[in-house]
Protein backbone atom coordinates (compact mmCIF):
# COMPACT_ATOMS: atom_id res chain seq x y z
CA UNK A 1 0.00 0.00 0.00
CA UNK A 2 2.60 1.95 0.66
CA UNK A 3 4.41 1.88 -2.21
CA UNK A 4 1.93 2.19 -4.80
CA UNK A 5 1.35 5.71 -3.15
CA UNK A 6 5.19 6.14 -3.00
CA UNK A 7 4.61 5.11 -6.94
CA UNK A 8 1.66 7.81 -7.50
CA UNK A 9 3.39 10.34 -5.82
CA UNK A 10 6.21 9.58 -8.27
CA UNK A 11 4.24 9.96 -11.53
CA UNK A 12 2.56 12.62 -10.56
CA UNK A 13 5.78 14.87 -9.66
CA UNK A 14 7.20 13.42 -13.10
CA UNK A 15 4.10 15.12 -15.13
CA UNK A 16 4.40 17.88 -13.12
CA UNK A 17 8.17 18.65 -14.21
CA UNK A 18 6.98 17.76 -17.90
CA UNK A 19 4.39 20.09 -18.23
CA UNK A 20 6.45 22.75 -16.21
CA UNK A 21 9.32 22.07 -18.59
CA UNK A 22 6.94 22.20 -22.17
CA UNK A 23 5.97 25.38 -20.99
CA UNK A 24 8.86 27.31 -20.49
CA UNK A 25 10.46 25.89 -23.63
CA UNK A 26 7.24 27.36 -25.76
CA UNK A 27 7.45 30.62 -23.60
CA UNK A 28 11.06 30.69 -24.53
CA UNK A 29 10.78 29.36 -28.03
CA UNK A 30 8.53 32.54 -28.54
CA UNK A 31 10.41 35.22 -27.22
CA UNK A 32 13.09 34.21 -29.01
CA UNK A 33 11.17 34.39 -32.21
CA UNK A 34 10.20 38.33 -31.43
CA UNK A 35 13.52 39.12 -30.90
CA UNK A 36 14.68 37.70 -33.97
CA UNK A 37 11.84 39.71 -35.58
CA UNK A 38 12.76 42.66 -33.86
CA UNK A 39 16.11 42.29 -35.00
CA UNK A 40 15.46 41.64 -38.29
CA UNK A 41 12.76 44.88 -38.18
CA UNK A 42 16.34 46.82 -36.60
CA UNK A 43 18.35 45.75 -39.59
CA UNK A 44 15.76 46.51 -42.04
CA UNK A 45 15.24 49.91 -41.87
CA UNK A 46 18.82 51.14 -40.33
CA UNK A 47 19.15 50.60 -36.85
CA UNK A 48 16.79 51.20 -33.91
CA UNK A 49 18.60 54.81 -33.07
CA UNK A 50 17.77 56.33 -36.02
CA UNK A 51 15.37 59.12 -36.10
CA UNK A 52 12.90 60.60 -38.47
CA UNK A 53 14.58 63.32 -39.01
CA UNK A 54 18.15 62.09 -39.36
CA UNK A 55 18.07 62.58 -43.11
CA UNK A 56 15.98 65.93 -43.79
CA UNK A 57 18.73 68.06 -44.42
CA UNK A 58 18.64 66.19 -47.67
CA UNK A 59 17.38 68.23 -50.86
CA UNK A 60 15.54 66.71 -53.44
CA UNK A 61 16.02 68.54 -57.03
CA UNK A 62 14.97 66.45 -59.75
CA UNK A 63 16.27 65.54 -63.27
CA UNK A 64 13.65 68.16 -65.09
CA UNK A 65 14.15 71.16 -61.97
CA UNK A 66 18.22 70.24 -62.87
CA UNK A 67 17.77 70.62 -66.78
CA UNK A 68 15.67 73.68 -66.39
CA UNK A 69 18.27 75.62 -64.25
CA UNK A 70 20.97 74.65 -66.62
CA UNK A 71 22.35 72.84 -63.89
CA UNK A 72 26.39 72.11 -63.86
CA UNK A 73 28.71 70.01 -61.45
CA UNK A 74 32.46 69.31 -60.95
CA UNK A 75 34.21 66.65 -59.20
CA UNK A 76 36.22 68.55 -56.74
CA UNK A 77 40.21 67.90 -57.55
CA UNK A 78 43.14 69.11 -55.71
CA UNK A 79 44.88 71.50 -58.54
CA UNK A 80 47.41 74.16 -59.03
CA UNK A 81 45.73 77.36 -57.97
CA UNK A 82 48.09 80.80 -57.76
CA UNK A 83 48.95 83.34 -54.62
CA UNK A 84 46.57 85.99 -55.46
CA UNK A 85 47.01 89.81 -54.83
CA UNK A 86 43.74 91.45 -54.91
CA UNK A 87 44.04 95.26 -55.09
CA UNK A 88 41.96 97.97 -57.07
CA UNK A 89 43.20 99.63 -60.18
CA UNK A 90 42.21 101.65 -63.59
CA UNK A 91 41.62 100.70 -67.45
CA UNK A 92 43.85 103.41 -69.82
CA UNK A 93 44.18 104.07 -73.62
CA UNK A 94 47.94 102.26 -74.95
CA UNK A 95 50.39 104.49 -75.96
CA UNK A 96 49.92 104.81 -79.71
CA UNK A 97 46.61 104.43 -79.33
CA UNK A 98 44.97 108.11 -78.76
CA UNK A 99 45.41 111.58 -80.01
CA UNK A 100 44.48 115.07 -79.18
CA UNK A 101 43.23 117.07 -82.02
CA UNK A 102 43.84 121.09 -81.84
CA UNK A 103 42.55 123.81 -83.30
CA UNK A 104 44.97 124.99 -86.41
CA UNK A 105 44.30 128.51 -86.16
CA UNK A 106 42.11 131.34 -84.05
CA UNK A 107 38.33 131.70 -84.51
CA UNK A 108 35.12 130.06 -83.66
CA UNK A 109 34.26 126.40 -83.66
CA UNK A 110 31.46 125.19 -85.60
CA UNK A 111 31.44 121.44 -85.14
CA UNK A 112 30.64 119.10 -88.45
CA UNK A 113 28.40 117.27 -86.66
CA UNK A 114 26.26 118.48 -83.99
CA UNK A 115 26.15 115.39 -82.35
CA UNK A 116 30.05 114.73 -82.02
CA UNK A 117 29.67 113.25 -78.78
CA UNK A 118 31.77 110.57 -76.92
CA UNK A 119 31.41 107.34 -78.36
CA UNK A 120 31.12 108.74 -81.99
CA UNK A 121 32.97 107.03 -84.98
CA UNK A 122 35.69 108.67 -87.20
CA UNK A 123 37.28 107.92 -89.75
CA UNK A 124 41.30 109.05 -90.61
CA UNK A 125 40.65 112.71 -92.83
CA UNK A 126 37.53 113.28 -91.57
CA UNK A 127 36.37 116.85 -90.87
CA UNK A 128 35.39 117.15 -87.57
CA UNK A 129 34.93 120.74 -87.59
CA UNK A 130 35.80 124.32 -89.38
CA UNK A 131 37.09 127.71 -87.32
CA UNK A 132 36.56 131.22 -88.52
CA UNK A 133 37.39 134.67 -87.09
CA UNK A 134 35.71 136.45 -90.03
CA UNK A 135 33.02 137.99 -87.72
CA UNK A 136 35.42 139.25 -85.34
CA UNK A 137 37.15 142.28 -85.26
CA UNK A 138 41.05 140.22 -85.79
CA UNK A 139 40.02 139.72 -88.71
CA UNK A 140 40.52 136.40 -91.22
CA UNK A 141 43.35 134.60 -90.12
CA UNK A 142 43.31 132.92 -94.04
CA UNK A 143 43.28 136.39 -95.61
CA UNK A 144 46.33 137.55 -92.80
CA UNK A 145 48.15 134.45 -93.79
CA UNK A 146 48.04 134.89 -97.80
CA UNK A 147 49.10 138.64 -97.41
CA UNK A 148 51.89 137.32 -95.29
CA UNK A 149 53.29 135.08 -98.11
CA UNK A 150 52.64 136.94 -100.92
CA UNK A 151 54.59 139.77 -99.33
CA UNK A 152 57.30 137.13 -98.03
CA UNK A 153 57.62 135.51 -101.78
CA UNK A 154 57.83 139.28 -103.33
CA UNK A 155 60.57 140.04 -101.14
CA UNK A 156 62.52 136.83 -101.71
CA UNK A 157 62.38 137.05 -105.44
CA UNK A 158 63.13 140.72 -105.75
CA UNK A 159 66.69 139.89 -102.97
CA UNK A 160 67.49 136.69 -105.33
CA UNK A 161 67.79 138.83 -108.11
CA UNK A 162 69.94 141.09 -106.81
CA UNK A 163 72.22 138.27 -104.58
CA UNK A 164 74.57 137.94 -107.41
CA UNK A 165 74.90 141.57 -108.22
CA UNK A 166 76.09 141.92 -104.69
CA UNK A 167 73.42 144.76 -104.15
CA UNK A 168 71.67 142.28 -101.30
CA UNK A 169 74.16 140.63 -98.88
CA UNK A 170 74.17 136.51 -98.79
CA UNK A 171 73.05 137.04 -95.12
CA UNK A 172 69.86 139.28 -95.96
CA UNK A 173 69.19 136.79 -98.75
CA UNK A 174 68.98 133.38 -96.79
CA UNK A 175 66.92 135.23 -93.98
CA UNK A 176 64.54 136.47 -96.67
CA UNK A 177 64.39 132.86 -97.93
CA UNK A 178 63.49 131.63 -95.08
CA UNK A 179 60.73 133.76 -93.43
CA UNK A 180 59.67 132.85 -97.38
CA UNK A 181 59.09 129.32 -96.79
CA UNK A 182 57.50 129.85 -93.13
CA UNK A 183 54.68 131.95 -94.43
CA UNK A 184 54.15 129.38 -97.36
CA UNK A 185 54.10 126.15 -95.11
CA UNK A 186 51.76 128.51 -93.13
CA UNK A 187 49.70 129.17 -96.09
CA UNK A 188 49.87 125.93 -97.88
CA UNK A 189 48.83 124.35 -93.95
CA UNK A 190 45.43 126.30 -94.45
CA UNK A 191 45.15 126.51 -98.17
CA UNK A 192 44.29 122.66 -98.21
CA UNK A 193 42.02 122.66 -95.51
CA UNK A 194 40.32 126.25 -96.54
CA UNK A 195 36.52 126.39 -97.28
CA UNK A 196 34.04 129.21 -97.68
CA UNK A 197 33.09 128.91 -93.97
CA UNK A 198 36.41 128.42 -92.78
CA UNK A 199 39.47 126.44 -91.79
CA UNK A 200 38.51 122.67 -91.51
CA UNK A 201 39.71 120.60 -89.06
CA UNK A 202 40.74 116.71 -89.68
CA UNK A 203 41.16 113.60 -87.64
CA UNK A 204 44.71 112.05 -88.03
CA UNK A 205 43.31 108.86 -86.89
CA UNK A 206 40.37 106.30 -87.36
CA UNK A 207 38.71 105.63 -83.75
CA UNK A 208 36.12 106.99 -81.72
CA UNK A 209 35.27 110.38 -79.61
CA UNK A 210 36.71 109.46 -76.48
CA UNK A 211 35.96 113.12 -74.86
CA UNK A 212 34.71 116.53 -76.51
CA UNK A 213 37.05 119.36 -74.73
CA UNK A 214 35.00 122.56 -76.69
CA UNK A 215 31.38 123.27 -76.71
CA UNK A 216 29.40 124.42 -80.07
CA UNK A 217 30.76 128.51 -80.92
CA UNK A 218 33.29 128.46 -78.78
CA UNK A 219 36.52 130.71 -79.31
CA UNK A 220 39.66 128.91 -79.41
CA UNK A 221 43.35 129.70 -80.18
CA UNK A 222 45.51 128.24 -82.03
CA UNK A 223 46.69 124.79 -80.53
CA UNK A 224 43.65 124.41 -78.07
CA UNK A 225 42.74 120.75 -77.54
CA UNK A 226 39.50 120.31 -79.29
CA UNK A 227 38.71 116.74 -79.28
CA UNK A 228 40.17 113.79 -78.14
CA UNK A 229 40.44 110.46 -80.27
CA UNK A 230 41.22 106.50 -79.01
CA UNK A 231 41.61 104.14 -81.18
CA UNK A 232 40.40 101.99 -78.23
CA UNK A 233 42.81 98.40 -80.27
CA UNK A 234 44.93 97.63 -77.27
CA UNK A 235 44.28 99.10 -73.50
CA UNK A 236 46.66 99.42 -70.32
CA UNK A 237 45.53 98.28 -67.08
CA UNK A 238 47.44 99.93 -63.54
CA UNK A 239 46.96 97.84 -60.50
CA UNK A 240 48.37 100.01 -57.57
CA UNK A 241 49.47 97.65 -54.73
CA UNK A 242 49.99 97.94 -51.30
CA UNK A 243 53.76 98.86 -50.22
CA UNK A 244 53.35 95.61 -48.35
CA UNK A 245 53.18 93.28 -50.89
CA UNK A 246 56.56 94.55 -53.11
CA UNK A 247 58.45 91.35 -52.28
CA UNK A 248 56.01 89.14 -54.16
CA UNK A 249 55.92 91.59 -56.97
CA UNK A 250 59.15 89.88 -59.12
CA UNK A 251 57.05 87.12 -58.97
CA UNK A 252 53.87 88.42 -60.73
CA UNK A 253 52.93 87.06 -63.98
CA UNK A 254 49.54 87.54 -64.77
CA UNK A 255 46.18 89.49 -63.58
CA UNK A 256 42.42 88.40 -63.62
CA UNK A 257 40.57 91.81 -63.02
CA UNK A 258 36.61 92.53 -63.08
CA UNK A 259 35.22 96.44 -64.21
CA UNK A 260 33.17 98.28 -61.69
CA UNK A 261 30.12 98.07 -64.21
CA UNK A 262 29.67 94.29 -64.55
CA UNK A 263 30.55 90.92 -63.02
CA UNK A 264 32.60 89.69 -65.77
CA UNK A 265 35.81 88.71 -65.11
CA UNK A 266 38.48 89.31 -67.45
CA UNK A 267 42.22 87.04 -67.96
CA UNK A 268 44.79 88.92 -69.39
CA UNK A 269 45.94 85.66 -70.62
CA UNK A 270 43.24 85.09 -72.90
CA UNK A 271 43.47 88.98 -74.18
CA UNK A 272 47.05 88.56 -75.24
CA UNK A 273 47.96 89.94 -72.11
CA UNK A 274 51.62 91.19 -70.87
CA UNK A 275 52.92 92.64 -68.07
CA UNK A 276 54.90 95.58 -69.00
CA UNK A 277 56.85 97.12 -66.02
CA UNK A 278 56.21 97.44 -61.77
CA UNK A 279 57.50 100.36 -60.14
CA UNK A 280 60.81 99.96 -57.63
CA UNK A 281 59.34 102.10 -55.27
CA UNK A 282 56.37 104.50 -53.73
CA UNK A 283 56.06 108.05 -54.44
CA UNK A 284 56.18 110.44 -51.95
CA UNK A 285 52.65 110.97 -51.82
CA UNK A 286 51.23 107.73 -52.12
CA UNK A 287 52.02 103.74 -50.50
CA UNK A 288 50.96 102.28 -53.35
CA UNK A 289 53.02 100.48 -55.92
CA UNK A 290 51.67 100.93 -59.69
CA UNK A 291 52.49 97.83 -61.59
CA UNK A 292 50.94 97.94 -65.66
CA UNK A 293 49.73 95.57 -68.00
CA UNK A 294 48.75 95.72 -71.81
CA UNK A 295 45.96 93.79 -73.29
CA UNK A 296 43.59 93.51 -76.75
CA UNK A 297 40.17 95.14 -75.96
CA UNK A 298 37.49 92.79 -76.52
CA UNK A 299 34.95 95.59 -77.26
CA UNK A 300 33.40 96.60 -74.24
CA UNK A 301 36.03 98.13 -71.66
CA UNK A 302 35.54 101.21 -71.61
CA UNK A 303 38.98 103.33 -71.06
CA UNK A 304 39.07 104.99 -67.56
CA UNK A 305 36.81 102.53 -65.95
CA UNK A 306 37.91 101.34 -62.33
CA UNK A 307 38.23 98.02 -61.70
CA UNK A 308 39.06 95.36 -58.92
CA UNK A 309 42.20 93.57 -59.98
CA UNK A 310 43.32 90.21 -59.01
CA UNK A 311 47.25 89.76 -59.45
CA UNK A 312 48.57 86.45 -60.24
CA UNK A 313 51.85 85.62 -58.44
CA UNK A 314 53.59 82.18 -57.47
CA UNK A 315 52.21 78.97 -57.96
CA UNK A 316 50.87 76.87 -55.16
CA UNK A 317 50.14 73.20 -55.58
CA UNK A 318 47.28 70.68 -54.29
CA UNK A 319 44.82 73.41 -53.58
CA UNK A 320 41.04 72.43 -53.70
CA UNK A 321 39.23 75.27 -55.74
CA UNK A 322 35.47 75.59 -57.38
CA UNK A 323 34.26 78.41 -59.49
CA UNK A 324 32.76 81.35 -57.60
CA UNK A 325 29.42 80.60 -58.65
CA UNK A 326 29.52 77.24 -56.90
CA UNK A 327 29.11 79.75 -53.98
CA UNK A 328 26.00 81.25 -51.82
CA UNK A 329 25.95 83.26 -48.71
CA UNK A 330 23.90 83.10 -45.81
CA UNK A 331 24.62 86.07 -43.42
CA UNK A 332 28.15 85.73 -44.20
CA UNK A 333 28.25 82.24 -43.97
CA UNK A 334 29.45 80.07 -47.49
CA UNK A 335 27.84 77.42 -48.67
CA UNK A 336 27.59 75.18 -52.03
CA UNK A 337 25.37 71.91 -52.42
CA UNK A 338 27.11 68.50 -52.94
CA UNK A 339 25.78 66.33 -54.64
CA UNK A 340 24.61 62.78 -52.90
CA UNK A 341 23.17 60.95 -55.94
CA UNK A 342 20.74 61.35 -59.16
CA UNK A 343 18.10 64.04 -57.19
CA UNK A 344 19.45 64.12 -53.63
CA UNK A 345 21.69 67.01 -52.96
CA UNK A 346 23.06 68.14 -49.38
CA UNK A 347 24.30 72.01 -48.24
CA UNK A 348 28.00 72.21 -47.16
CA UNK A 349 29.24 74.93 -45.00
CA UNK A 350 32.79 76.09 -46.43
CA UNK A 351 35.42 78.20 -45.47
CA UNK A 352 36.83 80.00 -47.92
CA UNK A 353 40.57 81.38 -49.11
CA UNK A 354 41.82 83.45 -51.47
CA UNK A 355 40.04 83.71 -54.91
CA UNK A 356 41.23 85.03 -58.31
CA UNK A 357 38.11 86.20 -59.38
CA UNK A 358 37.26 83.35 -60.82
CA UNK A 359 38.08 80.33 -58.77
CA UNK A 360 38.18 80.52 -54.95
CA UNK A 361 40.51 78.41 -52.49
CA UNK A 362 38.25 76.17 -50.23
CA UNK A 363 40.18 75.96 -47.43
CA UNK A 364 37.99 73.21 -45.20
CA UNK A 365 34.23 71.69 -45.96
CA UNK A 366 35.24 69.50 -48.92
CA UNK A 367 37.34 66.45 -49.70
CA UNK A 368 38.69 65.01 -52.94
CA UNK A 369 35.74 63.41 -54.89
CA UNK A 370 32.99 65.38 -53.60
CA UNK A 371 30.40 66.50 -56.68
CA UNK A 372 29.79 69.83 -55.84
CA UNK A 373 27.32 72.04 -58.06
CA UNK A 374 28.91 75.16 -60.13
CA UNK A 375 25.70 76.44 -61.80
CA UNK A 376 22.52 76.38 -60.44
CA UNK A 377 23.21 76.36 -57.13
CA UNK A 378 20.92 79.55 -56.27
CA UNK A 379 17.69 77.37 -58.14
CA UNK A 380 18.95 74.47 -55.42
CA UNK A 381 18.89 76.73 -52.63
CA UNK A 382 15.70 78.38 -53.39
CA UNK A 383 14.36 74.44 -53.45
CA UNK A 384 16.04 73.15 -50.18
CA UNK A 385 13.13 74.95 -48.02
CA UNK A 386 10.46 72.79 -49.90
CA UNK A 387 12.35 69.88 -50.69
CA UNK A 388 13.60 67.91 -47.61
CA UNK A 389 13.29 64.52 -47.36
CA UNK A 390 12.11 63.15 -44.37
CA UNK A 391 13.37 59.94 -43.11
CA UNK A 392 14.73 59.12 -46.70
CA UNK A 393 18.06 57.26 -47.29
CA UNK A 394 20.37 56.26 -50.01
CA UNK A 395 23.07 53.86 -50.07
CA UNK A 396 26.22 55.41 -50.65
Amino acid sequence: MVKMIYKAMTMAVTVFFAVSCGHSHTENTTHQHEAEEEASSHELHGGADETPDSHSDEILFTKEQAVAAGLEMEEVKPSLFRQVIKTGGQVLAAAGDETTIVATTSGVVDFSKSALNEGVALSAGQSVATISARTLAEGDPMAKVKAEYEEALSSYERAKSLVSDKIVSEKEYEQMRAQYEKAKSNYDALTRNATSAGIRVLSPMSGFVKSRLVVQGEYVSVGQPLLVVSQNRRLQLRADVSEKHFKWLNAIRGANFKLSYGDVVYRLDRLDGRLLSFGKSSSGSSSFVPVVFEFDNVGDVVPGSFAEVYLLSAPRENVIALPTTALTESQGVYYVYVNLDEEGYRRQEVKLGQSDGERVEIISGLKPGDRVVTRGATQVRLAASSSAIPGHSHEH
